[in-house]
């Protein structure tokens, strides 16, 4: 397949979500580090809180939509569906790998404590759900059978979660490995439970969009997102006023009901996503999200440094909520125009590596 047929093929409203992941992200670490203390006691401040907390699970829940049209996008092409698993898988393990690439580069700049290059953050979580999400496909054989394992693997993970995270052989390990999988004060900012099953949860709805091979089984796909999503998220809300069945519970963190309110809110988000593309003249389009979308690890990578850094101390915890949200407006245009400038140097870099074929006249 040639470039620009994968390139036309590329579900455009898949990137035009993830865009809105970037702009979310990008809200809550600005909004964290560069509002004043006293403007976190608003009620502003706690909405835009709650905002920004949807931008991790909507980047995990579109890196498992990512891993199950990635997969069969390979299986089509090559027939083998062990080899294309592995090749997913190996991308998690790329992920994995880069998580501790992002943190020496963070110490590197930073300074701080070596212990630091431990922390579990995004892409220490994101790694190792992709490589078991990737190998859960794999096990099956149909789309069905797909559905239905990692369906077992999402309720697993998320049921599970607040009796795991109390477990003694969790409570016993050592630090840096349990602060994969419980809360560790210096070395947690994500973990494993119940994070990964976004992922998980993710790649349900990748089969069955990957299945989706005409405009018209799309706009029936998509429906069926939208629905199935709402109905989840309103029954995960209903349940949330139950007594919990767990000793142990907290709904901002471990409840299930949280999880499948915002995983039905998500699987919505596609499908709200894929109508807004939709409209008349929307897929012809240049779009600012799109944009933001296909470039979120490059704008994650540089972002980070440059809201908590050094570079910009001055406006740490300096500013109003107001004058936050306007620093968020103009540093959010900023990282549009780096990601269009990176894209520009990368193409320059592979003419050049690969330059065109022409037809020489010899004089």
């Amino acid at each position: 397949m040639t470039e620009a047929s994968a390139r036309a093929r590329r579900r455009g409203y898949l990137d035009w979500l993830r865009g809105v992941a970037v702009l979310i992200m990008i809200e809550a670490h600005l909004l964290d580090a560069w509002t004043a203390l006293p403007e976190r006691d608003s009620a502003a401040f706690g909405t835009a809180l709650v905002t920004g907390g949807m931008g991790a699970p909507l980047f995990l829940f579109l890196a498992g939509v990512a891993v199950s049209m990635s997969a069969g996008s390979k299986l089509r092409r090559s027939g083998d569906a062990p080899a294309s698993s592995r090749a997913v898988v190996r991308r998690g393990l790329e992920i994995f790998a880069l998580a501790f690439l992002f943190r020496l580069q963070a110490w590197y700049l930073g300074g701080g404590s070596l212990r630091g290059l431990l922390k579990v953050d995004i892409l220490n979580v994101m790694g190792p759900s992709i490589v078991a999400a990737a190998a859960v496909w794999g096990i099956a054989r149909s789309s069905r059978g797909r559905i239905a394992i990692l369906a077992a693997a999402t309720l697993l993970v998320a049921l599970l979660t607040p009796l795991l995270r109390e477990a003694p052989f969790i409570l016993a390990l050592p630090q840096p490995l349990g602060a994969y999988f419980r809360p560790i004060p210096g070395l947690t900012n994500f973990v494993l439970l119940p994070w990964a099953a976004f992922v998980f949860a993710g790649a349900i709805a990748g089969v069955v969009l990957d299945d989706a091979r005409t405009p018209g089984q799309e706009v029936r796909v998509n429906i069926g997102l939208a629905l199935a999503g709402m109905a989840g998220a309103a029954l995960a809300l209903g349940l949330s006023y139950l007594p919990s069945p767990y000793p142990r519970s907290y709904f901002w963190t471990t409840s299930p009901a949280f999880f499948f309110l915002r995983t039905g809110l998500m699987t919505a988000a596609i499908a709200g996503a894929c109508a807004w593309e939709s409209r008349p003249g929307g897929s012809r389009k240049w779009s600012p999200l799109q944009q933001l979308g296909r470039t979120s690890l490059f704008i994650y990578w540089i972002h980070v440094e440059m809201v908590y850094g050094v570079i910009s101390r001055p406006l740490h915890r300096a500013l109003t909520l107001e004058q936050a949200l306007g620093a968020f407006v103009i540093f959010a245009l900023f990282m549009l125009v780096l990601s269009l400038a990176k894209d520009r140097v990368v193409d320059a870099w592979r003419r050049y590596r690969h330059p065109p074929l022409t037809l020489g006249v010899e004089r």
